[in-house]
């Protein structure tokens, strides 16, 4: 049986994170303007500098954005009562034994944040984004299960990227260069997808989906940095969740959703399972194994509609799927009494 946080805790997250979301909304600067792109619509922000009409990028346009932005003054009018309710929230957190984050994670986290990384399409993945999970599903981690990464790997969609029209307020390689983070070189000259931090080996990674046989660099216009390209990520990254991290008032990023972080996972697994990645194949399994089974329980149907759109990709993801349920017997068990067709 897993273990869940208590329901202070759950109801203490959902309100911190619901006030990260007011607090987004509540920094638009001038007047809210919907534009349709391509059958779907997102919001900006058109605001005035001098005698020059600016746009600043919000978010997809949905129901929930909407009634944020209908209630634009008095969300704005709450922002100081907000920030104090958010330093209460997190130390019920903390005090409820929720897992937190290591003071140079948040401090970058909460840098790019700022600088507008998560607000223009940047999605954590990785085992940073399954940590973020505990407060979404309302679950608690093993000492294992709990680890923490040296690594923050971030993908976004090469085509939203640009289409957006909008881009960092401050170039990453600053923020970056603020942390005493040095570019590590590629093989493509000027071509830069990785910045290390010397001092704790913290590691951030730029990620895209590759749409092509190869998987190659690729620009990311709004973040104004390249990304490494990877077979079956535009899965992972589809729909994704806003998320809290409990880092001082709290910092507002994306994940993927975990229904699809699951079965992602097991695709990576056995991408993973032949060569010096072993021991990531490994962890793959675990974290998938992990969700499967909270999400079986609380979450039925979106596990099978995330499996179902997986299998639908192709041959390939199904040999893969497949692969990695064969070395995982009780997940595959679990799958098949969550109703999912196996």
């Amino acid at each position: 049986m897993q273990r869940h946080i208590s329901s202070i805790a759950h109801a203490a997250y959902h309100d911190l994170l619901r006030s990260l979301k007011d607090e987004a909304i509540s920094e638009i600067r001038g007047t809210p303007t919907r534009v349709e792109r391509n059958g779907k619509a997102y919001w900006y922000d058109t605001y005035r500098v001098g005698s020059e009409v600016r746009k600043a990028y919000i978010g997809e346009d949905t129901a929930e954005r909407r009634a944020r932005i209908e209630r634009l003054n008095e969300i704005a009018a709450a922002a100081a009562e907000r920030r104090s309710n958010r330093a209460r929230l997190i130390r019920i957190l903390r005090g409820e034994g929720f897992l937190g984050i290591d003071a140079a994670t948040g401090s970058l986290l909460n840098a790019l944040q700022k600088a507008g990384v998560f607000r223009l399409g940047g999605t954590i993945v990785g085992t940073q984004a399954f940590r973020l999970y505990e407060g979404e599903l309302g679950i608690r981690y093993s000492v294992d299960q709990a680890a923490q990464t040296n690594d923050i790997d971030i993908a976004s969609f090469e085509r939203l990227s640009l289409a957006l029209e909008d881009i960092v307020s401050e170039p990453l390689q600053r923020v970056f260069a603020d942390f005493a983070f040095e570019a590590v070189p590629s093989l493509e000259r000027g071509k830069v997808w990785r910045w290390k931090q010397s001092r704790n080996e913290l590691l951030v990674e730029f990620l895209t989906p590759s749409f092509e046989a190869a998987e190659e660099l690729k620009p990311l216009a709004a973040l104004d940095v390249h990304a490494q390209s990877l077979h079956y990520l535009n899965y992972l990254i589809a729909s994704p969740i806003q998320a809290a991290v409990t880092y001082r008032n709290g910092v507002l990023v994306q994940v993927p959703r975990p229904e699809r972080f699951a079965v992602h996972k097991l695709i990576v697994a056995d991408r993973r399972r032949e060569g010096p990645n072993g021991v990531k194949a490994h962890k793959d399994r675990m974290q998938a194994a992990f969700l499967i089974d909270v999400l079986a329980e609380d979450r039925p149907t979106d596990l099978i509609e995330a499996y179902e759109d997986a299998i639908s990709q192709g041959a390939r993801w199904r040999e893969r799927i497949a692969a990695s349920l064969k070395r995982m017997p009780d997940t595959r068990a679990r799958l098949v009494e969550a109703g999912v067709g196996l």
